[in-house]
């Protein structure tokens, strides 16, 4: 089935994410996979715990075989929450839900190999513990994934307007191709933006050139802006202002070397926008 993949754990971002894979797969009828997918880690736990071998192997063949029949009936709540999501949504599309063991990452860039994008939570289960922090295996999937990801925040809205964060780059690029032929999206409000990095206003005015002219050719409606500063919280006041519902991006772009001395600007504008935030890699 090629189509949309939607994580989903059953935790409050979990069920923001379904609604969202559901408002996607209305617009652009493609059919949905939902995963969920049970760490690997949880039925190595136990052994490892042990030290002292005081137990023996007897005790923790129960417990694993506990924690597997709880995993079972999860899923089975999981699967229930997602079916009344996108009933309530109206969802027509072929719709699965999936339910494996693994390492997420592992699992999700598998599966993305027959989807044309994946929808995931900014947080999972433990969202009320760190607020102001990105899932643990939010970036991992970003930057493993060879598909796009659509992150989603703690809310759902629906996208009327959508910015893009364009830099010429090649991603950036994908980003712009793709709603181009997603026709789904050709009601929505496009706003193009182009950072200004020094004084290369010739550059910016470029770029947003470019968006224009592919734009116009299949019936876009968009605005383009210039914006000056510092690009996260340029891009993040922007947003906040013109009441934007999506931010679509090129995500991580320059090497983990260079991120790791100034930073992600990816990683700091999903963790700071308070919509979802769509990122081609």
């Amino acid at each position: 089935m090629s189509g949309i993949l939607v994580c989903t754990d059953g935790s409050h971002y979990g069920q923001v994410a379904c609604r969202y894979a559901a408002s996607l797969a209305v617009k652009s009828k493609l059919p949905v996979t939902a995963l969920y997918v049970t760490d690997l880690r949880l039925f190595e736990v136990p052994a490892v715990a042990d030290l002292s071998g005081s137990l023996g192997i007897q005790p923790f063949e129960g417990m694993i075989q506990q924690l597997q029949e709880v995993e079972s009936i999860k899923a089975k709540f999981v699967e229930e929450q997602v079916m009344t999501v996108f009933a309530e949504a109206g969802v027509e599309a072929k719709f699965e839900f999936v339910h494996e063991t693994g390492l997420l990452v592992d699992v999700v860039c598998d599966l993305a190999k027959r989807h044309h994008f994946v929808v995931l939570g900014k947080r999972g289960e433990n969202a009320d513990f760190d607020k102001e922090h990105l899932g643990s295996m939010l970036e991992r999937i970003v930057r493993a994934s060879k598909i796009p990801c659509f992150v989603t925040n703690r809310s759902f809205t629906e996208i009327d307007q959508i910015a893009i964060a364009y830099d010429g780059g090649a991603s950036c690029l994908k980003a712009v191709d793709f709603f181009c032929q997603q026709t789904g999206f050709h009601g929505a409000r496009f706003h193009v933006l182009s950072c200004v990095e020094g004084h290369d206003e010739e550059t910016a005015s470029q770029r947003l050139t470019e968006v224009e002219a592919r734009f116009d050719s299949v019936g876009i409606a968009a605005s383009y802006q210039m914006l000056s500063g510092v690009v996260e919280s340029a891009i993040v006041d922007y947003i906040e202002t013109s009441k934007i519902q999506m931010l679509a991006l090129g995500a991580y772009g320059h090497s983990r070397i260079r991120e790791l001395l100034i930073g992600s600007t990816t990683t700091e504008l999903i963790r700071r926008c308070h919509v979802p935030v769509f990122c081609f890699r």
